[in-house]
């Protein structure tokens, strides 16, 4: 099996792959994909603050990633404003094209992101008012933006001739416009006890729920597709191989939302179904984590293959963050719901990895960008 029958667009090659031109700083080059680093950044110190294991000075250092989360989204969301403004052309090319057009998704997810680490960490700076303040506009906002690339992406991919018609190119990236839904409801699930009791909370607590079941069974099929391109098609093209983490992604951000949502059911609802909704999410989470083991561990043995094939730093390497920072949260959640001491240990290990990961890959972007292999012109 080969992998030439899947291309690479020329669009978002500029973000995917390192730029060998070297130039000052220009807007030219910021698509969607760009808002992966805020994504793989507030993951970090939210999955910090919340791990059963704290030690002393953790909760600064997580408070001091999610403003960096926070200042970088503000940059990056001034950059992207400037490229649909001045680069227009390069900007609808983007939307028109089969795989980078993916990447909206990353927009709603790094504002969700930034939202729940606001409201974690962000009281003692902000003030709790205005922290859930914040925290409730990037909601409402990564909310609508996550619908609408859950509905509009997939239309578009559907009934235009988007560019690379006709390949095989069911990749993972696909997974990227219909996971914000299931980030939105671990948003969710953390802005309930803020919200008023009664009709208020259980409206949204019901409306979680649903924003899981869209973005679960989409994205469930989506993998299916996924796994069998896999199959039939053979590995990735080496520079696009970290993106097969984003799969992970979807089944951490399930175990930690279905989870969150019931131990805040309690109250809401009534005993007995606030009760069975804390059950299926502690089996949810067990089912489901097994199935992100085996993922997690291919994942692996995918990206050493391309490491080993010559796969290079880009900015694609953040596509192994946030879904290891989901697989941290999910397993915080699963842990205090089950009060298992083994799985409360494996959200401590995961969190080292993560670390790590984060750390190496931010080094690397920082060293891209002075040495004027990223965003230059």
């Amino acid at each position: 099996m080969t992998s030439t029958a899947v291309r690479v667009p020329a669009v978002p090659l500029s973000t995917v792959r390192p730029v060998a031109r070297v130039g000052r700083p220009t807007a030219a080059h910021i698509t969607p994909n760009v808002f992966a680093m805020v994504m793989g950044t507030g993951i970090v110190g939210t999955a910090a603050a919340g791990l059963p294991l704290q030690v002393p000075g953790l909760r600064t250092v997580a408070t001091v990633i999610w403003l960096l989360a926070a200042a970088l989204l503000v940059v990056l969301l001034a950059a992207f404003v400037t490229h649909w403004v001045r680069y227009a052309e390069n900007a609808r090319a983007y939307l028109a094209d089969r795989v980078a057009v993916q990447f909206t998704g990353a927009l709603p997810m790094a504002l969700l992101t930034v939202g729940s680490g606001t409201l974690i960490l962000g009281a003692p700076v902000l003030g709790t008012g205005l922290a859930v303040g914040v925290d409730a506009v990037l909601w409402v906002t990564g909310t609508l933006l996550g619908l609408a690339t859950s509905v509009l992406v997939p239309f578009a991919m559907i009934t235009r001739r988007l560019r690379g018609e006709g390949e095989v190119t069911a990749l993972p990236a696909w997974l990227m416009p219909v996971v914000p839904p299931m980030v939105s409801a671990t948003g969710g699930a953390l802005l309930l006890p803020h919200v008023p009791a009664g009709e208020l909370r259980l409206t949204l607590l019901l409306a979680c729920y649903g924003l899981v079941g869209l973005s679960l069974l989409v994205g469930m099929m989506t993998l299916t597709l996924v796994w069998s391109r896999l199959l039939h098609g053979g590995v990735l093209p080496t520079q696009a191989a970290p993106t097969v983490w984003i799969s992970l992604g979807m089944i951490g951000q399930s175990v930690t939302a279905v989870n969150l949502l019931g131990a805040g059911a309690a109250g809401v609802v009534p005993a007995a179904t606030a009760a069975g909704l804390h059950v299926f999410g502690v089996v949810f989470g067990l089912l489901m984590g097994g199935f992100g083991a085996l993922v997690f561990v291919l994942a692996v043995l995918l990206t050493g293959h391309a490491a080993r094939t010559g796969l290079s730093f880009s900015l694609t390497w953040w596509s192994f963050t946030f879904p290891i920072g989901t697989c941290v949260t999910g397993a915080t959640a699963l842990g205090a719901a089950t009060g298992s001491v083994v799985i409360r240990g494996l959200a401590v290990v995961l969190f080292v990895v993560l670390a790590g990961v984060w750390a190496t890959v931010a080094t690397g972007t920082v060293r891209g960008v002075l040495a004027g292999r990223l965003f230059r012109g």
